[in-house]
C-alpha cells in the first residue's frame, strides 16, 4: 500500500500535487530536490553548499522513510550546465560508498526556481525480520 513520507527537516512541497516522498512496499522514491531550506527558501551560497543542501534534504526525507543513502539503488541528477558534472560529482560521491547506486545525469534547460541542479532517489528499505 503506498504512503507519503513527510519531515519537517526537509522543504515542503507546499499546496503542490506530490509529496517529499512515497513508499510503495519496500521502495522509497523520493521527488526531486533542490537547494531549497526546510523554510522554502532557496539557499544562496556556493555552489558546493547548495549540492549539499539537496544532499541533507534527501537525507532528512530518507530518514523520515527509516532509510539511509546506504539504501538508494538509484538516482537521477538533472543540471542545467554540464560545466558542472564534476563539481557534482565530487560532493555527491562523498555521501556514498561502493556499491555506488546507478545513477544518470541529464541536462535540461530549465529547473524550478532558476535552480541549476536537482536530484531524486529511489531507494529500497529493508524489510523487518
Amino acid at each position: 500500500m503506498k504512503a507519503k513520507v513527510e519531515t519537517l527537516k526537509a522543504p515542503s512541497p507546499g499546496t503542490g500535487p506530490f509529496s517529499q516522498a512515497v513508499i510503495d512496499d519496500n521502495l522509497i522514491f523520493t521527488s526531486g530536490q533542490i537547494y531549497l531550506t526546510p523554510e522554502n527558501k532557496l539557499l544562496e551560497g556556493t555552489f558546493e553548499e547548495q549540492v549539499h543542501q539537496i544532499m541533507k534534504n534527501l537525507q532528512a526525507i530518507l530518514q523520515a522513510a527509516e532509510a539511509s543513502f546506504a539504501d538508494i539503488v538509484k538516482t537521477t541528477i538533472y543540471v542545467t550546465d554540464m560545466a558542472i558534472y564534476g563539481k557534482i560529482n565530487e560532493i555527491y560521491g562523498s555521501y556514498f560508498s561502493t556499491p555506488y547506486p546507478a545513477r544518470e545525469v541529464v541536462c535540461v534547460k530549465e529547473l524550478p526556481l532558476g535552480a541549476q541542479v536537482e536530484i531524486s532517489m529511489i531507494a529500497i528499505k529493508k524489510k523487518e525480520g
